[in-house]
């Protein structure tokens, strides 16, 4: 590989802009070009961010030989059209959360980069942040014992834009896919597995998407996590973990920036300074990944996020919940998405 990365970024909304403003806190990376489908859009985000070309459709990225490796920051309901584009193409890829709509799309995805051998994982910043893999020390050391229980919640009021992404159904809108994704993978995280249980509500809005959830896992040996998200309402946004023998409190924790470990020895708070905007750790796990040929990240595996997907699926269904489009199993092919 390379001394230098380079990355393409597939779209142009404000996920990309900040992906983009992280990326320059590494000296390894170099954003080479931006797609979107408009070009109008693509230069405007190129002269913004300083990006060397701009193209106005996705296929004109993926023939760049500078390319090395695409961050997908599409609408979640054309992830999978973008994700399969760049594996098809042979480039890298890293995509936003939600990885997929559901899971048959993601195990399509999957199958067909592990085939393919071309790296795939799914961008879940969270993980990669200096707070959270000190949390992960915590835990893997036992500092608080046996995690019993754990409580994550995620949810802000956005402004009423029943035509925009947060609220569309047709662009996959609501919470639980724009920020229900983060506790339920932080869940997935803590307790190392996916609930044997679930048991979920939602006020469904007039738009017909999920405005605000609360979920109930429940885990083997009586362990449970309680987590919640909302796009139409104002919530704290912490994260606790409580164990047999202490807690770990996480303020914000999907964008961690400290955490404090409670025990009967003391306390203990871990916040160092916060390089950037927090996106190039994600970014720098990635190059990591490609520069020692791996296919995918032991982060974030890829088998955990088809896992969580499943998860995300067997929420959705006790709500009654579907996208428009959204296709079923044989509609979902490993060579793209009109199969």
């Amino acid at each position: 590989m390379k001394k230098t990365i380079g990355w393409g970024i597939m779209a142009t909304g404000t996920i990309a802009s900040k992906f983009c403003e992280g990326l320059k806190n590494l000296k390894d990376a170099e954003i080479i070009a931006v797609a979107s489908r408009s070009l109008d859009r693509a230069l405007a985000f190129s002269r913004k961010h300083g990006i060397k070309r701009a193209y106005g459709s996705y296929e004109e990225l993926l023939k760049d030989p500078e390319v090395d490796i695409v961050y997908i920051a599409t609408p979640h309901n054309l992830h999978y059209e973008g994700a399969m584009l760049c594996l098809e193409a042979g480039k890298a890829v890293l995509c936003e959360k939600p990885f997929t709509l559901n899971a048959r799309e993601a195990e399509s995805l999957i199958r067909f980069a592990r085939e393919r051998k071309v790296f795939l994982m799914e961008a879940m910043w969270t993980r990669y942040l200096p707070a959270i893999i000190k949390v992960r020390e915590w835990l893997e050391k036992g500092l608080i014992g046996e995690v019993r229980f754990l409580k994550a919640d995620f949810g802000y009021r956005c402004t009423w834009d029943p035509e925009g992404r947060l609220l569309n159904p047709d662009l996959a809108g609501g919470a639980l896919m724009d920020v229900g994704i983060y506790p339920v993978s932080f869940a997935s995280m803590v307790y190392g597995s996916q609930p044997q249980s679930i048991k979920g509500l939602a006020h469904i809005g007039e738009t017909h998407v999920d405005e605000q959830f609360a979920v109930l896992f429940g885990y083997g040996g009586g362990k449970i996590a309680s987590l919640s998200g909302a796009v139409r309402t104002d919530f704290v946004n912490d994260a606790m973990i409580m164990g047999t023998h202490g807690r770990i409190h996480i303020p914000d924790f999907f964008y961690a920036k400290k955490a404090t470990l409670y025990t009967a020895s003391g306390t203990e708070e871990y916040g160092p300074d916060f390089e950037g905007n927090g996106y190039h750790y994600e970014a720098a796990e990635a190059m990591r990944c490609l520069r020692e040929g791996k296919l995918e990240s032991s982060v974030m595996p890829l088998d955990e996020t088809l896992a969580i997907m499943h998860t995300m699926d067997t929420i959705r269904s006790q709500w009654g919940l579907k996208y428009p489009g959204e296709k079923g199993s044989d509609e979902v092919s490993r060579d793209g998405i009109n199969a």
